[in-house]
């Protein structure tokens, strides 16, 4: 999920211009971020439309790395879940530590 960043200024821009770019950028954040409460199916089903829609994303890798880099704590990011970001994250947290 892109971010929504206007009047960024600077070096920031570059940082950031990625985001403009992606296939998420004008789209409801709902298909992206649960609402309270939400799960079992419903959830599921939003998590998979909301990833069909990062896999034709031409700043998926983009959109993913920041997401793992950040440790994002919310919504599909660069095609990938909330659940799925932390099991990569403790994944290699237990590969630095053995």
């Amino acid at each position: 999920m892109v971010a929504r960043i206007k009047d960024v200024s600077g070096a920031l821009v570059d940082f950031w211009d990625w985001q403009a770019l992606g296939s998420c950028n004008n789209m409801d954040p709902e298909f992206f971020f649960h609402p309270e409460g939400e799960r079992g199916g419903p959830r599921r089903r939003r998590i998979e439309r909301a990833k069909r829609i990062c896999q034709t994303c031409p700043v998926i890798d983009e959109c993913r790395e920041y997401a793992l880099v950040n440790h994002e704590p919310y919504g599909v990011w660069g095609g990938l879940s909330e659940e799925e970001r932390n099991r990569l994250i403790s994944a290699k947290r237990h590969s630095r530590s053995a």
